[in-house]
């Protein structure tokens, strides 16, 4: 991961030192790194070697990590804490935070173009990461759930049913991506990649709901960020709609879909079913 981000110490006209140090401060303290795990794990289920897959998976790391420098930013979500952290804009400024994710989300391409083989896969990576993040994926998805937290604030209130067309895209979307992506590189039949999109979207949107349930009952110290924020800026959240006890119930109906969508990859499907599993019992 560190290879594949700028050098803050490299001599020359490239990337400045302070954008340099932005960027890995972003991407190098820690987090769970799921994205990436299951863009390894998709290709391994579909007969390709992990190596194969490192430069997809670095790309997706780096499109995540810019995606929560920005929604860390005073105008998104407004958070002084990440990962046990202070976030980019507080470390640094406004200004470098917003270069920062600019400049992870363009590497994250060129990570892409330049590690992937062949052409023909490379090229299928770009789309499928491209449509993740962009417009109809997650940016679509935060300005949605801005949206609504304005409907919030004016005392109109939405349904699951919005919340969950909202997560599909802002969470859901980035999750489904490294599923399609391993599979894109293992060059995997039809069936394997239907099996890999299904469990993606499972998977995304019960670990929104796991999400926002630790957002009420999880631990600050175990989140490494504040809880209690979502209610506070009036956002909608499962436990909102759904209550704490429907909203677990409605994770592990998820996860029982995200294993059963495994079947076409058989044996080779048992670490993303493990992984299903465990994301429902996660604490942080």
């Amino acid at each position: 991961m560190a290879a594949a981000l700028p050098d803050p110490e490299a001599d020359g006209g490239g990337c400045p030192r302070r954008l340099a140090e932005a960027m890995r401060y972003g991407v190098l303290g820690g987090g769970k790194r799921l994205r990436p795990v299951l863009c390894l794990m998709a290709a391994e289920a579909c007969g390709a070697s992990w190596g194969e897959a490192v430069a997809p998976a670095v790309a997706l790391e780096l499109v995540h990590a810019y995606s929560l420098i920005h929604d860390d930013l005073p105008a998104m979500d407004d958070d002084d804490l990440r990962r046990g952290r202070p976030t980019c804009h507080k470390r640094f400024d406004e200004a470098t935070a917003i270069l920062a994710g600019d400049g992870l989300l363009t590497l994250a391409f060129e990570v892409v173009v330049k590690g992937v083989r062949p052409a023909a896969a490379a090229a299928e990576c770009v789309r499928i990461l491209a449509e993740a993040a962009g417009p109809s994926g997650m940016v679509g998805g935060q300005m949605a759930d801005l949206q609504a937290e304005e409907r919030s604030a004016e005392g109109a209130d939405g349904s699951a049913g919005e919340l969950e067309s909202i997560h599909r895209r802002k969470t859901g979307a980035l999750l489904r991506a490294p599923l399609e992506m391993g599979a894109a590189v293992a060059d995997a039949p039809a069936e394997k990649r239907e099996a890999l999109a299904a469990y993606g979207r499972a998977v995304g949107l019960a670990f929104q709901i796991v999400d926002d349930l630790l957002d009420v009952v999880g631990e600050e110290s175990k989140m490494g960020k504040r809880v209690g924020k979502d209610s506070g800026h009036g956002k909608w959240t499962y436990p909102r709609f759904l209550g704490v006890e429907g909203s677990r119930a409605k994770a592990r109906r998820l996860g029982d879909e995200a294993v059963a969508a495994l079947a076409p990859l058989g044996g080779r499907g048992e670490p993303l079913r493990a992984l299903a599993l465990a994301l429902l019992e996660r604490e942080c």
